[in-house]
């Protein structure tokens, strides 16, 4: 008789006596050889890990490469054009979206976004001359910031329903980081020298981005950070707009909450009960509009004519009553024309260099990673194309062509967008109609809004920021996640009490740290058998049943140099606790490496020592369904060949068996522990 016969006779009379203690099914045969290395008495096994030969480097990159930068696959449209004309037309319609909808543009689109383009301007324009007043810049160039970007935007632009503009926030923010280096009132043309440069910045930052398909950063801006972010400035835009609601010729520079409480205390004698009880009456005008739309969706008109009947009625009654002899501030003279050219006016002194650069780039990530948000929101609703990296592109394209027509940073607005949705925009017409209305206000109207009083202008700002305050989301967070709720309010306070870059840089980096937490402390689980279907759940979900001697351990996420160490430990920690818990001795430890997307070297060290650890302690580890590029790289670090293929198995089920297989063998050959391996075996039979 041959020796392969002779192998052959061996493995089938264990697989007789196996198979008569109802232990295992046929595939326990399959098994058996394999622990027994006989790969040639079955060589087609359904059951056995696939240890292919390793894709090449080429690959790898190309497919790393499209994952992290392509992962929506966006020229899927493009290749499956054969003709070199389509695939152009296409790759046009890629790069400048408004080809996509405007050969299908109809007079029935245009009448929508016509409507839609005036409801938009009517609070475009106050919004404007507010929130450049609040960068201190002149209210002249909110109004240019409405008629540029807008035009760049629907060229460039994915979404359907954004309606470009400055924002409240990033006025803010201008204003506090550019006046640590030049005060507005004390040199106001090198001021607006520097925002227009810090403009620039921030769009050639957002173009970069875009273009090298970045967008990776953006999401840096988890919701509790924007959230607790948005609130803060809130409250701190609430408080600067004081000085106008108070009517007081005299503020703080600074933004923290302490020292502007202490300038309104510091300068009271200054406030005027006429201006005040004028400011209340348009605020409480302007959010009861608000409680209108609310209650009735159709009534969305109301709110969106407010601003701009409040800056209407506002000046008509300071020029009737001649305001000035009563103290009440106007915004001054303003001049007809369209936007001048400013592209001589861009600075790069290295002596302003470092506050422009940051603010460009914290009010560029900030004002991008809003706007996508709310484009892809309503994009949702809809289902309308909508493309992050090509919003990325384009708001860049509109901040830098901004910045040379005397624009300082925009982005899209939700207090727009939602008008601008609402009153039944179609496509990205409606921001050529608001550019062409911006453009006919500057032409004629421009010097009747010299009238509007700053008091009016403040109340728009607090009706429109207190919105902000999203008190529901906060409670939400509280509920749902506590660290989310902690990352949300260390961004409130971090931005009313210290400075609005502050408070995102604190909020954002406890975001951070928390998702070093993550990659460091990887998520695992103890894993058992739910008796009727068959299938292994962790045993703190579920109500499973478990197999003396045998422990099986899922991983859940990469496995990294930070957490190596800790994947040891969490090992042996495991066993000692199943020890402590059953008072019987693991002798099998099966690691479920299924969520384990990828592995380093460190870590593969790691698990070597783990195996050895567990080797030296008597114990046995087994691996089941590493993933591809787990796999290549055991096999590439010879660590497969160390531990050899007999320790891999496709599934938890054939592990287990194979495992309950060793535990018998075990029994078997050690004849000083005969009675407590039958009582293992029994056991794991009555759990099968």
């Amino acid at each position: 008789m041959s020796d392969q016969e002779s192998e052959i006779g061996v493995a089938a009379r264990l697989y007789d006596e196996v198979l008569n203690s109802t232990l295992i099914d046929l595939n326990g045969l399959i098994i058996i050889m394999r622990m027994m290395d006989y790969s040639n008495c079955y060589p087609e096994d359904p059951h056995a890990v696939n240890f292919a030969g390793q894709r090449g480097f080429l690959k790898l990159l190309k497919s790393g490469f499209k994952e992290t930068l392509f992962p929506d696959d966006p020229f899927r449209e493009i290749k499956k054009e054969e003709k070199p004309l389509f695939r152009a037309i296409k790759w046009l319609q890629y790069l400048v979206p408004i080809f996509q909808w405007l050969p299908t543009y109809t007079w029935r689109l245009f009448i929508s976004d016509f409507f839609a383009g005036i409801t938009a301007t009517s609070i475009a324009v106050p919004q404007a001359i507010s929130y450049a007043k609040l960068a201190d810049l002149h209210p002249i160039i909110g109004l240019y910031t409405c008629f540029v970007p807008p035009i760049v935007y629907a060229i460039f632009g994915s979404s359907r329903h954004l309606s470009v503009g400055p924002i409240a926030s990033a006025s803010l923010l201008i204003s506090q980081t550019i006046s640590t280096v030049v005060r507005p009132e004390e040199d106001p043309i090198l001021y607006l020298h520097l925002v227009l440069t810090t403009t620039f910045v921030a769009g050639l930052f957002q173009t970069c981005l875009g273009f090298l398909r970045l967008g990776i950063l953006v999401d840096l801006l988890s919701h509790s950070t924007i959230t607790g972010f948005m609130g803060g400035a809130a409250v701190m835009l609430t408080l600067q707009q004081l000085k106008g609601i108070f009517g007081l010729k005299h503020f703080a520079h600074k933004t923290g909450v302490t020292t502007v409480l202490k300038s309104i205390w510091t300068y009271r004698h200054e406030a005027r009960m006429n201006i005040t009880v004028m400011g209340l009456f348009f605020l409480a005008y302007l959010q009861f509009t608000k409680h209108q739309r609310n209650r009735n969706r159709k009534l969305f008109w109301l709110s969106a004519m407010a601003p701009m009947t409040t800056v209407i009625v506002g000046g008509v009654f300071t020029y009737l009553v001649n305001g000035k002899r009563h103290g009440i501030q106007t915004v001054g003279h303003l001049s007809r024309g369209i936007n001048p050219l400013t592209i001589k006016y861009l600075k790069f002194d290295s002596k302003y260099l470092a506050p422009v650069l940051r603010a460009g780039f914290i009010t560029g990530i900030l004002s991008m990673a809003e706007g996508i948000a709310i484009g892809r929101s309503f994009a949702v609703v809809e289902n309308t194309p909508h493309d992050g990296n090509k919003e990325m592109i384009a708001f860049g394209l509109m901040n830098m062509c901004g910045s040379v027509t005397s624009c300082y940073l925009t982005t899209g607005p939700f207090s727009k967008t939602a008008v601008n949705y609402i009153a039944g925009c179609k496509t990205a017409m409606s921001n050529l109609v608001q550019a062409f209305l911006v453009a006919l206000t500057l032409e004629f109207l421009a010097p009747l809004f010299g009238y509007t009083p700053l008091v009016v202008l403040s109340a728009i700002i607090i009706s429109a920021v207190l919105g902000f305050l999203n008190y529901a989301e906060v409670v939400h967070l509280y509920k749902v996640d506590k660290f989310d709720f902690i990352i949300c309010m260390a961004g409130f306070f971090g931005v009313i009490f210290v400075a609005l870059d502050i408070g995102l840089m604190i909020s954002v980096g406890l975001s951070i740290l928390r998702a070093l937490l993550y990659v460091a402390r990887p998520d695992s689980c103890k894993l058992g058998k739910l008796p009727d279907l068959g299938c292994y759940r962790d045993t703190d979900q579920y109500t499973v049943s478990t197999l003396p001697g045998i422990l099986i351990v899922q991983l859940g996420s990469p496995m990294y140099f930070a957490n190596s160490n800790y994947v040891k430990e969490r090992i042996m920690r495991y066993i000692r606790c199943e020890e402590d818990t059953t008072g019987i001795t693991v002798e099998q430890i099966i690691l479920d490496l299924s969520g384990v997307t990828s592995i380093d070297t460190t870590s593969l060290e790691g698990l070597w020592e783990t195996n050895k650890t567990i080797e030296n302690n008597g114990m046995q580890l087994s691996f089941v369904n590493p993933r591809i590029e787990v796999l290549e790289k055991m096999v590439a670090a010879k660590f497969v060949s160390r531990v050899g293929k007999e320790s891999f198995f496709l599934t938890v089920e054939d592990a287990v068996k194979a495992s309950q297989i060793a535990l018998r063998k075990s029994r078997a050959s050690n004849s000083e522990d005969g009675v407590r391996g039958t009582t293992i075996h029994q056991s794991a039979v009555d759990s099968c």
